[in-house]
């Protein structure tokens, strides 16, 4: 379900985040779908539980994920006002990521046939 990669820079929980919302906007998993307990998860990958519990709460912060006591984590349902607020934050990152691209000399073109290979690729089921 997740594979980490010990030489990306990024630390293991941002990774492990990544992997989860990849598999939640793919369609991989489905809203309520049961995942693995922090114990489960930090077992499987060999890493320290406090790696999988800040995922999961940051997970759990950003939508993503809810958890019910006794019971484990689970995959949120979308809520409209959630959503909303979200992809408002993701327009201000690509706006803020387009501006410093431009800063560095890249074409509005360039911009633009970057965008378009994203969308091809997320057509053909990529990420």
């Amino acid at each position: 379900m997740i594979n980490l990669d010990f030489s990306d820079r990024r630390p293991l929980y941002e990774q492990i985040k990544e992997k989860f919302k990849e598999l939640i906007i793919s369609g991989a998993v489905n809203e309520h779908d049961k995942i693995p307990s922090v114990r489960e998860l930090a077992s499987s990958l060999a890493i320290n539980p406090n790696t999988i519990q800040r995922a999961y709460k940051e997970l759990e912060e950003e939508g993503f994920i809810y958890s019910q006591r006794a019971k484990g984590s689970f995959i949120a349902p979308i809520k409209k006002a959630q959503t909303e607020e979200f992809i408002s934050a993701l327009y201000k990152n690509l706006q803020d990521a387009a501006a410093e691209l431009l800063y560095r000399g890249e074409s509005p073109e360039s911009l633009k046939h970057e965008v378009d290979k994203i969308f091809e690729n997320i057509k053909r089921g990529g990420n």
